[in-house]
């Protein structure tokens, strides 16, 4: 049972952390905290507008410090698809001021993502595309290792090129991205740019999957931009924007204006609470992310020897196991081969388990397999098979055997009615 959860649920076991964890214990304290003793408008000068702007400084200094960033390079945002948005904004708003001259033109900016982006980066190029005021390229991951190579991202650059945004680890298949080696070259490519009078490519990255389960150091990345979200590392439901200098080292525009606050990159009165919780969370992350790390890989990697000793070796097919990549240590995305096994139907019969198919923003899309893995070269048939499970924090290899024992109920039972 997940933290926090349903007495109604005791006996359900939630193995879905990459859709959401819950709020650890010490973040609700500290939203409950702030929002009795620190409920002033930060901007105002009496003691619980100070309290509260004090709160606020010491949450920015907390994420800056999970990231190894500085606490004037976090810019607090809504969540992570905000996040995502403002730096694809940024980058087509800087590629028509750096133009020389207003007579200038560079043509259409052009930005370059992966195949297998959550849909605030993919859905946003999308709608550029569709109004005719920018390009993308979605390069494909490499069907042998998963990734987005290096050398297929450079590739995909042209002259015209402002923004390349491929996420740190993927969300359903849990696959690390060479993150830092294309911050390097991309780097080194920008300094023969300048020289040839091309925009600057900046580097994004979108960190949701990867904080609370890995090491995440925006100076050893090198990147330009990296989102983070509080509701993936058992944070409040708000998120941040690392920029490697807002405004001066990094261009950053705003989406929105107003009152000034977050140095008029993100205004509006600061939800003193949620930033509160997102610090905790951060601090969490920033003492413990080694001890998280190396549980939750023992315990996925307990659950994936007792699903091959359960079915068989057979009849289990890892969706995410990719030759010479690294993943998540907490994801586990499977296939349980046999007809009429497609992972909705299984996870319907499941008494215990909860999980899901693949990113929870898309649970409602019936039995069509994941682009994602389909477009890692998983077949269509074992893609409809798909079940993603994510272990979390506090799961247990006790756990595990009743998901394991649960799933072979499941199928024992859809084996008997696709016999009938």
């Amino acid at each position: 049972m997940g933290p926090g959860m349903d007495p109604a649920e005791a006996r359900r076991v939630y193995l879905d952390y990459n859709a959401t964890t819950p709020p650890a214990p010490e973040v609700v304290q500290a939203v409950r905290d702030a929002m009795s003793q620190a409920w002033g408008n930060p901007s105002s000068s009496y003691p619980a507008g100070r309290k509260a702007k004090e709160h606020i400084g010491s949450a920015r200094e907390s994420v800056a410090r999970m990231v190894g960033g500085r606490p004037e390079d976090i810019i607090f945002t809504s969540g992570g698809t905000e996040a995502n948005n403002m730096v694809i904004h940024t980058a087509c708003r800087h590629f028509h001021d750096s133009q020389a001259t207003p007579g200038d033109s560079w043509g259409t900016p052009h930005i370059v993502t992966s195949s297998v982006e959550h849909d605030s980066v993919r859905l946003p190029l999308e709608q550029l595309v569709k109004e005719g005021l920018a390009e993308a390229t979605f390069v494909p991951v490499s069907q042998r290792s998963g990734r987005a190579e290096v050398d297929d991202v450079l590739a995909a650059i042209r002259s015209t090129t402002c923004l390349v945004s491929i996420m740190l680890a993927n969300n359903e298949t849990g696959v690390i991205m060479p993150v830092m080696e294309l911050s390097q070259r991309v780097h080194a490519l920008n300094q023969r740019r300048v020289a040839e009078g091309l925009p600057r490519i900046l580097v994004h990255t979108d960190a949701a999957q990867m904080i609370g389960k890995g090491r995440v150091d925006v100076q050893e990345l090198g990147v330009d931009y990296l989102t983070i979200v509080g509701h993936k590392f058992y944070g409040p439901r708000i998120g941040a924007l690392y920029v490697r200098g807002p405004g001066t080292t990094t261009p950053l525009h705003p989406m929105l204006f107003g009152g000034g606050q977050e140095r008029s990159f993100r205004p509006g009165t600061e939800n003193t609470p949620m930033i509160a919780g997102l610090g905790k969370a951060a601090e969490l992350v920033s003492k413990n992310w080694e001890t998280y790390e190396a549980h939750m890989q023992d315990v996925r990697d307990y659950l994936e020897a007792k699903l091959e000793a359960s079915f068989g070796k057979q009849r289990i097919h890892h969706n995410s196991h990719f030759t010479g990549s690294k993943r998540l240590c907490n994801t586990s995305n499977f296939s349980i081969l046999g007809p009429g096994l497609q992972g909705r139907r299984v996870l319907s019969c499941c008494k215990i388990l909860l999980a899901s198919v693949g990113a929870a923003c898309h649970s409602e899309k019936g039995d069509r397999p994941s682009l994602i893995l389909l477009s890692c070269g998983i077949p269509y048939d074992v893609a409809q098979n798909a079940l993603r499970l994510s272990v979390g924090r506090d799961t247990t290899r006790t756990d595990v055997d009743l998901v394991v024992q649960d799933l072979m109920q499941a199928v024992a039972q859809l084996d008997q009615d696709q016999a009938l």
